[in-house]
């Protein structure tokens, strides 16, 4: 009886169901069409991409653009693409019959949004300069920071060739230079630290930053002073005609920045500031950590002047500063203290003239002051008093520059430079500590001038020629007491015989030379081009440190009798193609660098408040060589490039046979900063105003540091023997970030634009080694290492305009 009324009920649901499927009408399929061509042209784009849910099954526009297609109605995303347009999305329902007209931007005529030029699109091809990066600030404030702050130095390790020590560096290693041989100018002004908090941020101000040039390769002749690299970073102009307001708001620091017209189309001046308080965040942390206080703040403003036509003057002042504290490190010079404070900053100025005699003649001059203070604080145990470690770098540059084109064939360029220098390495302040003994390192003092001359010559259609020339001369200057040590010993306390007092003023020593500069570019076609280069730089002020990394409050010195200047040879080759109307951008570039009279430290050297620092030196070469592959896509929905680099670094120390004058017993060592491997990986997606992702991917191969290469006994202790240097690697570097930027949702007022970015820093958080420490035990050692940034780091940033 139930096996009957189931299956009479079943029967019946079934009879139900088809009488239903009988009686509904079917589904009347409607016409999706349309019309693609280009928007500027208005002609129609053939075998255009047509696709329905991001299907890879699709259909293409006909010859006259047209494209129909019948479908069901539901609601379906349609795109619309084609080889060197944006692309055009829509959503739509489909209820009835729907026509679109579509318009196609074309990406060639785009603004480049990766890499800018300052002259022609192809000038990557043009130019005969090699190693040549120019980054609009606008790709920076695109790519994942960490915290969400902007980070010019992090942007430029994406790039071939630049590399770092790891998260916490005080600077960027180029093509195999060491931190301090890169000359880092903000409005022509030196910055000598150019980060915050030991590494972790960078100085410039964002929003007053208007781009950077990188010269890696071949370096103009009006750069000098450095023996690897120059980044010239330029402040904006303020606006003449409208006020302006922007800033932003991050885990780690407020920033604002204004921009005032003082008289109309004649005077404005722009105003920048930025401040990080949070370190009240420590406490939230292990209890180690909470005695920690970490502060920053920097400060920009420019004042521009159109004089007339022909005259324009600008004044810009720079302001950084730092405060760090912690009692995790060890006491100086047996000072009872309860923690190890770091405060430094920079203060800058550039008065800059430039004047346009005609239209084939203009003249720029320019003076620069800067002074840079990084002191080390030391209070005291049950006392008010802190004991204070001061230092001091000042530099004055006066400098004309003339550019002159003659003729379409001649590109000429020559000027005169002067830059003083003046350093106090150290002065020991006790305050009210009788205990403790005054001390004051003498001050050094010294005159760089230097001469200049450069031609880009174009020899034909297809080849063009840079040709430059330097002349630098240096001079250290009294007052000072200079030492004379035995012939052909180390130089030690023990081995001196005599000293010279000078008086203020006179020369002490002397160095000088040619730094010729060349660069060769052939076209192979309109899309491609060869290039070779050489330069050579010599580098008469230089940072002394004994750390892998040189702290901000590093000693520098400039050259002497005993520490001569540094001198660098580079040897550059490339080949370089753009694709698809200079869309994409290829090359790869090879070189050969050869430093002499390097600097490195003796085993068991103290820089600390040291009279004569030659005694803790020692000075040898450096070669360094690479290869580095970069594409690049510029324009278009889909930006960013990726590189590779393959580099190595090394030196060698061999000033005699004795054991404290060489180091690694003189054979060639990897530098601290060698990384043979290094890829980057940079991609920006925006779709529409309105939205904006960003990728990031790095590699590099982890840097050497040193490990014991035995034990020696002495009345039955056992102590770590070093006789290699640089012969361990910490583990590979590897990190993925991203970044969600959200542009103006609302609309609702134009006059204020803003944006979230939403931040992920190391993103899958790979625990990157930043260093490793070692502790005996016995006649072994263990290893611990230190790790900046191991986890993932969330960030939410809001940033706004007002104009």
């Amino acid at each position: 009886m139930q096996k009957l009324l189931l299956s009479l009920l079943l029967m019946g649901f079934v009879q139900v169901a088809f009488s239903q499927a009988r009686i509904r009408p079917a589904t009347k399929p409607f016409e999706i069409s349309g019309l693609v061509r280009d928007s500027l042209t208005g002609q129609p784009i053939a075998k255009a991409s047509v696709r329905l849910n991001f299907d890879k099954m699709g259909l293409y526009t006909d010859t006259t653009g047209s494209f129909a297609i019948m479908l069901t109605p539901a609601e379906y995303t349609l795109v619309i693409s084609s080889v060197g347009y944006r692309p055009f999305r829509t959503r739509v329902n489909l209820n009835r019959d729907t026509r679109f007209d579509v318009k196609l931007m074309s990406v060639a005529k785009e603004l480049e949004e990766v890499v800018i030029s300052t002259q022609s699109v192809d000038q990557n091809i043009s130019r005969p300069l090699l190693g040549v990066t120019q980054l609009n600030i606008k790709t920076i404030k695109k790519l994942p920071a960490i915290m969400g702050e902007v980070d010019v130095l992090r942007s430029l390790q994406m790039l071939p060739g630049v590399t770092s020590v790891g998260e916490a560096s005080n600077g960027v290693n180029i093509r195999g230079g060491a931190v301090d041989q890169n000359l880092i100018m903000l409005d022509d002004a030196p910055i000598l630290n150019p980060t915050h908090l030991f590494g972790l941020f960078s100085v410039f101000p964002p929003d007053a930053v208007s781009g950077m040039e990188l010269y890696k390769g071949t370096t103009p002749a009006r750069f000098g002073g450095r023996a690897a690299a120059v980044l010239d970073i330029s402040m904006s102009n303020p606006s003449l005609e409208k006020f302006s307001l922007q800033g932003g708001v991050s885990f780690v620091a407020n920033r604002l920045t204004a921009e005032i017209p003082l008289v109309k189309n004649k005077v404005g001046l722009l105003v920048t500031g930025r401040g990080a308080f949070n370190d009240f965040a420590f406490q939230w942390g292990p209890e180690k950590l909470r005695n920690i206080k970490a502060q920053f703040g920097d400060a920009a403003a420019k004042l521009f002047w159109r004089i007339n036509e022909k005259n324009t003057f600008s004044l810009s002042n720079y302001v950084s500063t730092d405060f760090f504290q912690t009692d995790l490190l060890g006491g100086i010079n047996n000072i009872n203290s309860t923690s190890t404070q770091y405060a430094y900053n920079t203060l800058n100025f550039t008065g800059k003239w430039l004047k346009v005699i005609n239209d084939r003649l203009d003249m720029q001059t320019v003076a620069v002051y800067s002074r840079y203070r990084p002191d080390i604080l030391l209070p005291e145990l049950n006392s008010d008093n802190k004991v204070e470690i001061s230092s001091e770098i000042l530099q004055r540059q006066f400098k004309v520059n003339f550019n002159y084109v003659p003729n379409r064939t001649h590109k000429i360029e020559w000027g005169v430079q002067a830059m003083h220098y003046q350093i106090q390495p150290g002065e020991l302040i006790p305050g009210s500590n009788q205990r403790v003994n005054p001390r004051r390192v003498p001050t050094e003092n010294s005159l760089e001038t230097a001469l200049h001359i450069e031609d880009e010559i174009t020899l034909n259609p297809k080849t063009t020629l840079s040709v430059g020339l330097r002349y630098s001369y240096f001079m250290q200057l009294g007052p000072l007491a200079v030492r004379t040590y035995q012939a052909g010993s180390t130089l030690s306390e023990g081995t001196v015989i005599d000293s010279t007092f000078y008086q203020s003023g006179k020369i002490i020593q002397t160095y000088g030379g040619f730094e010729p500069r060349l660069g060769f570019k052939y076209s192979l076609d309109e899309q491609s081009s060869v290039k070779l280069g050489y330069n050579m730089m010599r580098q008469y002020m230089q940072v002394i440190s004994n750390t892998t990394t040189p702290l901000p409050t590093s000693r520098w010195a400039t050259s002497s009798p005993h520490i001569r200047p540094q001198v660098s040879q580079l040897f550059t080759a490339g080949y370089f193609r753009n694709l698809k109307n200079n869309i994409y951008e290829f090359s790869v570039e090879g070189y050969y660098r050869l430093t002499d009279n390097i600097l490195d430290f003796k085993p068991g050297a103290d820089f600390l408040l040291q009279d004569y620092i030659e005694t803790q030196v020692l000075q040898g070469q450096s070669k360094s060589y690479g290869l580095e592959l970069m594409m690049t896509k510029k324009r278009g929905e889909l930006t960013g490039w990726v590189n590779y680099t393959y580099s190595r670094v090394f030196n060698q120390i061999n000033q005699g046979p004795r054991f404290f004058e060489r180091i690694n017993d003189g054979k060639w060592y990897p530098a601290n900063f060698d990384r043979p491997h290094n890829l980057n990986l940079s991609l920006n997606f925006s779709e529409n105003k309105f939205h904006n992702f960003s990728l990031t991917f790095t590699y590099g191969t982890g840097r050497p540091y040193t490990t014991p290469n035995g034990f020696v006994s002495f009345q039955g202790k056992a102590y770590p023997y070093y006789a290699e240097r640089n012969q361990s690697r910490i583990k590979d570097y590897h990190r993925l970030d991203f970044s969600w930027q959200i542009n103006n949702p609302t609309l609702k007022d134009k006059r204020w634009l803003g944006s979230w970015i939403f931040t992920v820093y190391n993103l899958y958080g790979r625990k990157n080694q930043y260093s490793v420490f070692l502790r005996t035990k016995g006649t072994a050692y263990e290893t611990f290492q230190l790790q900046i940034f191991a986890s993932p780091i969330v960030s939410l940033a809001y940033n706004f305009k007002f104009m």
